[in-house]
């Protein structure tokens, strides 16, 4: 199988790049539009990422325009070699606005390739010592892709994992057992595991997981924070699916032993060290 590359696309402040003299892609108006790429850190055995550092401006003081970005991001997928990918900063995403930002959404299989990753340095201990995960369901009509992913990333750890809870949103005239039957049935025919269903509960503050305990493995799918109720002593690792960043300050403030992982913040990790 071909390896595949992850293109990381991050910002560099003004203040980063001023000694350099690159808080701009271009400096004199006969320049061309240049971002640059570094490999980061090591190459695992499926991806290797690869890092473009995007500066505050365009031309000097000048705001990057989102069609000039874009066509600047492609530019530099064309110059990688292999199957490429992207994953892009939040700050990044909103320099692009919606109308550019769509076409430079990861594929769902390589969200699932670096989760499986993380999940390979942060859940065996963790199954080991409790048997327990916690799936946090996010929009109900991307349910299917995300129980199937889910079931791809536990496979591994399905052998030592005795209690499966999932939290889904609830929709009107859906019949959840009905929604979820095939999948579900996977979980029995192969582990004689029944897994817990939990609809959300309605707060005036949206959609939270309500009482249930969690801990273990906790796989959150969610848009928006969903506030599982992790206990300060609990054995537990919070993975986030989708990268949402106000969701390891909720986590840092509630349980900040429990360690939050999610792909952004491998990317960023790796940019740091590097």
């Amino acid at each position: 199988m071909e390896q595949e590359t992850i293109v990381y696309f991050y910002p560099i402040s003004e203040r980063q790049g001023a000694a350099g003299r690159t808080c701009s892609a271009k400096w004199y108006w006969f320049q061309d539009v240049s971002l640059g790429t570094h490999l980061l850190g090591e190459i695992h055995a499926a991806f290797n990422v690869i890092g473009c550092a995007v500066p505050p401006f365009y031309f000097r003081h000048r705001p990057w325009k989102p069609q000039v970005l874009s066509e600047e991001m492609g530019r530099v997928m064309r110059r990688v070699d292999g199957m490429t990918d992207t994953y892009l900063h939040p700050q990044i995403e909103a320099m692009l606005t919606e109308e550019f930002g769509r076409r430079w959404i990861p594929r769902r299989n390589t969200v699932q390739m670096i989760v499986g990753q993380l999940m390979e340095q942060y859940v065996p201990g963790v199954v080991k010592q409790c048997g327990e995960a916690v799936v946090l369901l996010g929009e109900a009509a991307d349910t299917g892709w995300q129980m199937e992913m889910t079931r791809e990333l536990l496979q591994p750890y399905q052998s030592r994992i005795n209690r499966l809870l999932i939290f889904y949103e609830e929709v009107a005239e859906t019949d959840i057992w009905m929604e979820l039957g095939s999948h579900l049935d996977d979980y029995y025919y192969e582990y004689g595991l029944v897994p817990q269903l939990e609809s959300y509960t309605e707060t005036a503050d949206g959609l939270r997981c309500g009482k249930h305990k969690c801990e273990g493995i906790v796989l959150d799918y969610c848009g928006h924070p969903r506030y599982p109720k992790i206990m300060p002593d609990s054995e537990a690792v919070y993975i986030d699916v989708m990268s949402v960043v106000n969701k390891e300050r909720m986590l840092a403030r509630k349980t900040p032993k429990t360690p939050y992982v999610s792909p952004l913040k491998y990317l960023d990790t790796m940019v740091k060290n590097s």
